[in-house]
């Protein structure tokens, strides 16, 4: 999983942080996510928080979810293109070297997508 400074503690942070990780293929197609218990346990959080997060990815399509088989990274969901990941590789490098925090890069970003 992704370093993060705080650990998310509501199911749209849990489900930000894996659709990240699978979005950038940190988590490749296929790849088997951790339980809804280890992850609840993991972020220290309810096993119904870890669930309902599951549940988001998986009606957006990232994860499948199959009896005895647990969840896993949907065929092609786990890699925006590499000139996307690279260009936002950069903004997040720039980001760090100028000490602005995740959150107001986040809101500039939203901000300009919304803009276009």
């Amino acid at each position: 999983m992704t370093e993060l400074t705080s650990a998310p503690k509501t199911a749209d942070e849990i489900t930000e942080l894996f659709r990240g990780a699978i979005r950038s293929g940190q988590l490749g197609d296929g790849e088997r996510l951790p339980t809804v218990r280890q992850t609840a346990r993991d972020l220290a959080v309810a096993q119904a928080t870890a669930a309902k997060a599951y549940k988001t990815l998986e009606q957006e399509g990232l994860v499948v979810t199959r009896t005895a088989a647990g969840t896993r990274v949907a065929p092609g969901a786990s890699r925006a293109p590499q000139a996307v990941i690279e260009r936002i590789r950069a903004v997040a490098e720039a980001s760090e070297e100028a000490n602005i925090p995740l959150d107001d890069v986040i809101a500039i970003m939203r901000t300009l997508w919304r803009a276009r």
